[in-house]
């Protein structure tokens, strides 16, 4: 792998009197896949929203190309190349799928610049296509598209707009399995294009097919740290559930 592209070091988040996540530190490199697995609140979604500028992080720090960096908003984080697909998607629902994709970022034209709503549908039909995204028309609402459809449209949003890092949270949740295949496809693709991946999973086979290294944590601490092709479904699942001891 290339110098990471991202680094946390002691990552700490509390709220309040609860300490959400403690002295976590993970890096992720361009062209990499990296998993955040363990229990339900293990700390694995707070430690994405830190890095995506959701949460400050009470301690620690977050270091972009080796450059210290503090995101005030997600929008900070979207300057600087780093996008997100939420477990919820964010999306707006009642918005044709084409408002979706440009969302905060609109195309618009003429000196009275006027939302471009024709280009926004043809480059948005294009980026679908290409990925093997099954939505009929771009401007079809988004509630009106299946779980796998919308997961879709989250997974290009992200590929369209990431120039470096892609944050993920449970893409495939509640999916079935040709859409989990496609969603899988797309992560590989940015892959392939040389973004560097984080993305939380609980599905142990979606990791080993997908992730380079695995980050396990439970009750917010990170146990561990290991190369998909050096550990076994067996040793994670003993490091989340405290059958392994942390190292």
């Amino acid at each position: 792998m290339s110098a990471p592209l991202v680094r946390i070091e002691g990552l700490r988040k509390e709220f309040r009197a609860v300490v959400a996540v403690e002295d976590v530190t993970l890096e992720v490199s361009p062209g990499e896949i990296v998993a955040l697995v363990g229990d339900n609140g293990a700390g694995k979604s707070t430690v994405v929203k830190c890095i995506a500028g959701v949460h400050a992080p009470t301690a620690g720090r977050i270091l972009l190309e080796g450059r210290a960096v503090e995101f005030s908003s997600p929008l900070d984080a979207r300057s600087q190349g780093i996008e997100v697909v939420f477990q919820d998607l964010a999306l707006a629902s009642a918005q044709p799928v084409y408002m979706n994709m440009f969302l905060g970022r609109e195309l618009v034209k003429g000196p009275l610049r006027r939302l471009d709503r024709e280009a926004m549908a043809a480059e948005t039909k294009a980026l679908l296509d290409g990925l093997d995204v099954l939505v009929e028309s771009p401007h079809r609402a988004v509630r009106d598209l299946s779980g796998g459809q919308r997961q879709g449209v989250a997974i290009a949003r992200a590929m369209y707009w990431a120039q470096r890092l892609v944050l993920m949270d449970e893409p495939t949740a509640a999916l079935g399995v040709a859409e989990t295949r496609r969603v899988e496809e797309q992560i590989l693709r940015m892959r392939d294009g040389g973004r560097a991946i984080l993305i939380v999973s609980h599905s142990l086979d979606q990791v080993f097919r997908l992730a380079h290294r695995i980050c396990v944590l439970r009750r917010g601490r990170q146990v561990g740290i290991r190369r998909t092709s050096e550990t076994t479904g067996d040793e994670i699942v003993a490091m989340i559930t405290g059958l392994r001891d942390a190292d």
